[in-house]
């Protein structure tokens, strides 16, 4: 209980906030754990990994499926504003608008930045986009229900604001960085280099969990703890999953280069 009134709101008297804290939780800590041992979400460089026959699998391009993932999310979070007693929320503002920004950004990547080469199997498709939109309308109802309760001791807004800018602008740059590997057309893949490339292989995963930890603070619900939580578990399988794919593909891949976290995983 020290813990909830220093850190974070209690936890509302909601069965529906309850139970998608767990279900969220749950179901990102499943999909982290399935990335590390083989069994991957079906978009990026694992779109055609474990496919089954030809014909079996409804399969779109990968920036069709890439605009199906975020735009939900970003509908979610901007139409949060239409509600007058979030607005009136510095708090729920806040948080809607950092969801919107996070969100609108990852459209205008897909539609304007990164290069795509593959598909996308609609399977993987739907619960990444379910997971994302459920994400949004419950963190934003969940802190809607903190209205009226006295917040915690310690306020972390503002290091929650300068996390998700530090995450949102690492996020888009090593984005960018991965989208000047190839030329328009060119399908082959080459290991990723400049900014915290040489340190980890997937450092846009690492500024997303800072995101993600950004919108955990600007809350500072239960629920946006656990899901930043999950999403950290994810991305730690992803990006194990990402470097063992370098390594089996590139003979020369500098194994000094970790997962995620430089020095450590």
């Amino acid at each position: 209980m020290s813990i909830l009134s220093g850190f974070l709101y209690p936890p509302p008297p909601s069965a529906i906030i309850t139970a998608m804290t767990v279900i969220s939780s749950g179901a990102l800590a499943y999909f982290g754990l399935s990335e590390a041992c083989g069994k991957h979400l079906q978009y990026s460089k694992f779109w055609n990994a474990g496919s089954g026959p030809s014909g079996k699998q409804i399969r779109v391009s990968s920036r069709v499926g890439m605009l199906l993932l975020y735009t939900p999310a970003l509908a979610a979070a901007a139409a949060a504003f239409a509600v007058p007693t979030v607005v009136a929320d510095d708090r729920c503002r806040l948080l809607a608008l950092a969801l919107a920004l996070h969100f609108f950004k990852r459209d205008f990547e897909v539609l304007f930045i990164h290069q795509y080469s593959g598909n996308m199997i609609l399977d993987s498709a739907i619960p990444i986009t379910l997971s994302y939109f459920t994400g949004t309308v419950c963190m934003i109802y969940a802190q809607y229900l903190t209205q009226g309760v006295p917040g915690p001791k310690l306020d972390l807004k503002v290091a929650g604001e300068v996390l998700f800018l530090v995450g949102i602008a690492g996020n888009f740059y090593h984005h960018y960085l991965l989208s000047k590997l190839r030329e328009k057309g060119d399908k082959t893949y080459k290991i990723p280099k400049g900014g915290l490339f040489g340190l980890v292989i997937c450092p846009h995963y690492l500024f997303e969990i800072i995101i993600f930890i950004g919108f955990c603070l600007i809350s500072q619900t239960l629920y946006s703890f656990l899901f930043a939580l999950g999403t950290l578990w994810y991305l730690m399988g992803r990006s194990y999953a990402t470097r063992r794919w370098y390594l089996s593909k590139f003979e020369n891949f500098p194994r000094q280069v970790k997962a995620l976290i430089p020095y450590v995983f």
